[in-house]
């Protein structure tokens, strides 16, 4: 069996917000991490690269030692911060960019950006430097809380404003948060994305869903030995143990909700 440690990141920052700090990690760490991955022998891959190779879409087989890092939302340091370190270690990237988020989205602004977002040129220069952009919805919402009309909105203008913006086919996307539902993952499907990522914090295998590939979460708590071990895919479940309960927890807490939408709606 195939397993891929995917790594999901948010911020990379010395001088995080409140709002960010969480998820966010050191350009130091960042470095140690990228540094630990390359001397190791893990090759890079981006999320299209991955499910292509492992359906052999490519003409290519998987590495031995596939990685795939990956970030969420689109924040403006990963011009200023990440992208460059990208390049020092040779490493692609995938960005999921959440459209209505970016600085100068203008009548197209959409949702609350957390912090700074990167511009529309800045993502153009990342994509001209080898990474892939990909979606992450229009206004960053709970997708498998939305009725389906706006489901589908949030889906196909993302989409169609990533193409238009950054010149090229969008084909990946990462839902807000890590919440889907299958009613999710169908309208994914039909708005023209052949893969999708989740969270979960597991190691992605080629028995997964490539609509729901999971992912695992580097963030500010994450040391080098919990990073280390959870790309070497020792103990992963041991390393996110609260993290995965929570996640599981609140998946029944969401489609209860829902339910109860649905249920008020049609009354």
């Amino acid at each position: 069996m195939i397993r891929v440690p995917i790594l999901m990141y948010h911020s990379v920052s010395d001088r995080p917000n409140a709002e960010t700090k969480p998820l966010a990690v050191r350009p130091s760490a960042f470095a140690e991490q990228l540094a630990y991955l390359k001397e190791n022998g893990f090759t890079p891959l981006t999320v299209a690269d991955l499910v292509a190779s492992l359906h052999k879409n490519n003409g290519r087989s998987i590495p031995e030692r596939p990685v795939v890092v990956t970030f969420d939302d689109g924040y403006a340091d990963f011009h200023s911060e990440a992208l460059p370190l990208l390049e020092r270690y040779d490493f692609p990237a995938t960005v999921f960019l959440t459209s209505g988020w970016v600085s100068d989205a203008g009548k197209d602004a959409a949702g609350r950006p957390l912090d700074t977002m990167l511009s529309w040129s800045q993502a153009r220069e990342a994509a001209s430097c080898g990474m892939e952009i990909g979606g992450h919805s229009h206004s960053h919402p709970q997708l498998d809380q939305l009725p389906d009309d706006e489901l589908r909105q949030e889906l196909r203008r993302n989409k169609a404003l990533l193409e238009d913006k950054i010149g090229s086919l969008v084909s990946t996307m990462a839902y807000p948060y890590g919440y889907s539902s299958v009613r999710v993952r169908r309208e994914v499907r039909r708005a023209g994305y052949w893969a999708a990522c989740a969270v979960n914090n597991a190691l992605a295998a080629d028995r997964h869903d490539v609509l729901a590939l999971p992912r695992l979460t580097v963030a500010e708590g994450t040391s080098m030995k919990m990073f280390s071990r959870a790309v070497e895919g020792n103990q992963v479940p041991l390393i996110y143990m609260r993290e995965r309960m929570l996640t599981k927890g609140y998946a029944v807490v969401r489609r209860t909700r829902y339910g109860l939408r649905r249920v008020r709606g049609q009354a």
